[in-house]
């Protein structure tokens, strides 16, 4: 806000040497006052004017300020001269103000940089640089302060503010072994952290990137606008030159300071900054809104795309659902079922996956990872060990059809994973996973904002996912997938897509990378903390809420509406004043509206993003 003082300061020197001449009756002391009012009010414009002049910025709106006002004060308008160069430097403020308001709202991510790290050395805590500490390093947070690396907690508990990062201000508990994440801060006790990552790698560092790197994203519009002005300011240049020339030499009676009046008007309106400025500036708006609301959107030209979304394809685990599992039932046929709990806990005992979870948590023997010889993993089929010298199996029902077993029939709803112990059919385990709360309502919103297809795609068998497509109203569910078949199902559904829309996937961004990576726009959902997400996605919803997606898309609309409405209003005014001027219908005052006036209405109508 610095600019703005300064501004604001050379406004008020302006209008302090300006009121007084518009009554002083002396004409070098009114003259004197002009020269010093438009001095004072635009010093800073004939200077950026002239640098730009050097560095080859030609045809910039300072040079077209500067030349309209110099040209209105060789022929006598000095009071038009002056209030150009004034209302030029009030319609500059007001656009410094406006962006500074947008950068206010994703000020709360760039925060969430750390400054320093806590380390022990010789009994004493020290101040390291976050940058300087590697993989496995312990660091101290203490009560208050930002958590620099993401990491796993080694000693101490406390509660998290993770709002920085996801823009929710729950509250999490976090104990001994619980993962953290970088910029997250530490609100109660004094915890010790293990590094499991470097800063570059960090949450908080993959976040400030990516929001400092949305800009240079540009929309369809933006690239317009930017190759519009190219072209568009050079020829009105040429237009005012001819404007000024031409009818003198050739119209009868055609006076040259009546035409150079009205080539000067000319060049004030043709200034093209109220779309420069407010449209990319409606986008940078809309991107901080989104944060605001824990979505991160990687440029304007991905918040172009959400809006013409008309089909959406979800992941079913973690993403319609909670991915939080519980064992509900256990079927054994020789043995007992704590055992086939105990062989299915000793199979998944290296895994982090959702369903082994919830199988280790229900077996009552305690892992011994000694009696474990090997573990590996057949893909698209399940887990293999050997564990006290027998071999293993765990996996869906193409395990069973790997071994030419028949697949028995079973009445649970849920996903059910089948063991096999030497090669013999054993038993299953059903693990059910709940849908969340809030999917039901964020698909209606969905449908009411013009999003007809729902497709979920999952590796599920078909009776859980038809159940959860029946009880969500999606289109149509897609079941036993392997990971490779989501790609090649979703690549059917892009090609039958309507033309002239966007189809979405939306994942938990780990082993739904490839397909967030194929889609015209890739959602990562509740993916904070996940490389896969950030780098794969091109929309982060930052907390794991369905209902973020229909704000998103709501957003992305309201924000394509507001641009279209810049653009319209602005070249509209601008074509409409600058044939007046060149028939002589039009003021400069007519001009600086059209100039100034349009642009600080344009501004306005931006900053409506900010209170969506």
């Amino acid at each position: 806000m610095k600019g703005n003082k300064k501004r604001i300061l050379q406004i008020a020197l302006g209008c302090l040497f300006f009121i007084p001449a518009l009554f002083v009756k002396n004409t070098y002391l009114s003259l004197s006052l002009y020269v010093l009012s438009i001095l004072s009010a635009g010093y800073a414009v004939f200077l950026s004017a002239i640098r730009n002049l050097f560095s080859g910025e030609i045809f910039d709106e300072n040079l077209l300020m500067v030349i309209a006002a110099i040209g209105a004060f060789c022929i006598g308008e000095y009071p038009e001269a002056v209030s150009v160069m004034i209302l030029y430097q009030v319609g500059e403020t007001f656009q410094s103000y406006a962006v500074g308001r947008s950068r206010k709202s994703i000020q709360s991510l760039m925060d969430i940089r750390p400054d320093y790290a806590n380390i022990e050395k010789d009994g004493e805590i020290i101040e390291a640089d976050p940058y300087s500490l590697q993989i496995g390093d312990v660091f101290i947070v203490k009560s208050g302060e930002r958590i620099p690396l993401d990491g796993v907690i080694e000693s101490g508990a406390t509660s998290i503010d993770t709002s920085a990062l996801t823009g929710e201000t729950k509250l999490k508990d976090a104990m001994e072994g619980d993962e953290v994440l970088s910029g997250s801060i530490n609100l109660t006790g004094l915890i010790r952290v293990r590094a499991t990552k470097v800063f570059e790698d960090s949450t908080a560092s993959k976040i400030l990137e990516l929001v400092e790197n949305a800009s240079s994203k540009k929309s369809r519009s933006e690239n317009f606008i930017t190759s519009f002005a190219r072209w568009y300011t050079p020829s009105v240049v040429i237009l005012a030159i001819l404007l000024a020339i031409l009818p003198p030499i050739f119209l009868p009676g055609a006076v040259f300071s009546d035409w150079l009046y009205r080539s000067l008007t000319f060049l004030v309106i043709s200034c093209p900054c109220a779309l420069v400025i407010s449209v990319p500036m409606t986008y940078f708006a809309g991107i901080g809104r989104a944060s605001r609301l824990g979505v991160l959107v990687k440029g304007g030209n991905y918040l172009d795309a959400l809006s013409k979304v008309k089909s959406i394809v979800f992941d079913k685990t973690g993403t319609l659902t909670k991915g939080v599992f519980k064992v509900e039932h256990v079927h054994a046929e020789t043995i007992s079922e704590s055992e086939i709990l105990s062989y299915a806990a000793h199979a998944e005992s290296f895994s982090r996956h959702p369903i082994a979870e919830a199988i280790k948590k229900a077996s009552e023997t305690p892992v011994d990872t000694g009696c474990i010889s090997s573990v590996s993993e057949l893909p698209g089929l399940g887990v293999f060990a050997v564990i006290d010298g027998r071999e293993v199996a765990l996996g869906n029902q193409r395990l069973l059809e790997s071994h030419n077993l028949p697949v028995p029939e079973t009445s649970e709803t849920g996903t059910t994973v089948f063991i096999l112990i030497d090669g013999k059919y054993e038993g299953y385990i059903t693990v059910n996973d709940e849908i969340k709360a809030e999917a039901a309502s964020a698909i209606t919103s969905l449908r009411e904002l013009g999003v007809r297809n729902l497709v979920m795609l999952t590796g599920d068998k078909k009776k859980v996912g038809e159940k959860v497509a029946s009880d969500l109203s999606l289109t149509k569910a897609v079941t036993e997938l392997l990971p490779d078949d989501k790609v090649s199902e979703f690549e059917n559904l892009l090609e039958n897509a309507p033309k002239n829309t966007k189809t979405a996937f939306v994942g938990d961004g780990m082993n739904d990378a490839p397909v967030l990576a194929r889609a015209d726009v890739g959602i990562a959902m509740g993916s904070l903390g996940t490389d896969a997400a950030i780098e794969a996605a091109d929309v982060v919803i930052m907390t794991d809420e369905l209902t973020r997606i229909p704000d998103a898309i709501s957003l992305s609309k309201s924000t394509g509406s507001i641009v279209k409405q810049n653009i319209i209003f602005a070249l509209g005014v601008k074509f409409l004043v600058l044939a007046l001027s060149a028939f002589g219908f039009a003021s400069m005052w007519a001009a600086v509206f059209a100039d100034v006036g349009v642009c600080v209405i344009a501004i306005l109508n931006a900053m409506r993003l900010l209170k969506k």
